[in-house]
């Protein structure tokens, strides 16, 4: 074919996509992230420690009073076909150990854990245009973490919970409220139990990545994760701390 026709094509198909597949063309909308002051370089990390730069990072997103919930994250989980799903969580402990959350065993991200014990959790603070992502597997906490935690919930929250029979469908947000006044007429505070399939799982780190989001696109990724056989190699990958390596990743 002629390189002018198949040029023509080209456009055609171009053209047809845009009119027949994007009804709204929102290919512009781009926001400037900041200047090269935001640059986030390797020498910059005070200890190379991914949960000491996650816990840098968050205290300054959980300190600005303009955040919301700095411990809102998106948990991803993957069935045994390797279908994934996410949703928002939150946040509700970190250690060396590992990140932790609640909800309910039987929800759909429950039943995926059990199928597929792994996850990958990101954070993603817009105000300082930074992202961390966390992959690991994952184990069930003690049900002594849940009630623990599930005691120290505001009463509606309790309620809530105990009425709700996660991700499983329902006939009306009236038939819940029902359930909840009926729950409410029967437990005072401090009365609600623990809906039984209801716990906490800890996530356990295999890598963390942090992103420093740059106007030029030239975004700033530097990975900590468990080397492999001959690495760091000090050229593109470098020790970090308590058997943890780095790297920089392209954008």
């Amino acid at each position: 074919m002629h390189p002018d026709l198949k040029l023509i094509g080209n456009l055609f198909n171009l053209k047809h996509f845009m009119t027949t597949y994007i009804k709204m063309d929102i290919s512009g909308m781009r926001k400037p992230y900041g200047n090269k002051q935001t640059l986030f370089l390797e020498k910059d990390i005070k200890l190379k420690d991914p949960i000491a730069l996650f816990e840098e990072w968050f205290k300054l997103v959980k300190e600005n009073p303009n955040t919301v919930e700095a411990n809102a994250m998106c948990v991803s989980t993957a069935n045994k076909n390797g279908i994934p799903s996410a949703r928002y969580c939150l946040l509700k402990g970190y250690s060396k150990d590992g990140f932790i959350f609640f909800t309910h065993y039987t929800s759909r991200k429950g039943k995926e854990l059990e199928e597929n014990p792994y996850a990958a959790l990101t954070f993603y603070w817009d105000q300082y245009n930074r992202s961390v992502r966390i992959e690991g597997c994952v184990e069930k906490l003690p049900f002594s973490y849940a009630d623990e935690y599930f005691s120290k919930r505001p009463y509606r929250s309790q309620i809530g919970a105990l009425c709700s029979d996660q991700s499983k469908p329902v006939e009306s947000r009236e038939i819940l409220e029902k359930q909840a006044k009926e729950l409410e007429t029967k437990y005072q505070e401090g009365q609600v139990p623990r809906p039984p399939q209801w716990g906490g799982y800890i996530v356990k780190p295999t890598s963390f990545e942090f992103w420093q989001g740059q106007t030029d696109r030239i975004h700033d990724r530097i990975i900590f994760r468990k080397p492999n056989e001959n690495e760091p190699d000090g050229k593109l990958s470098h020790q970090a701390a308590d058997g943890w390596i780095y790297e920089r990743l392209n954008p």
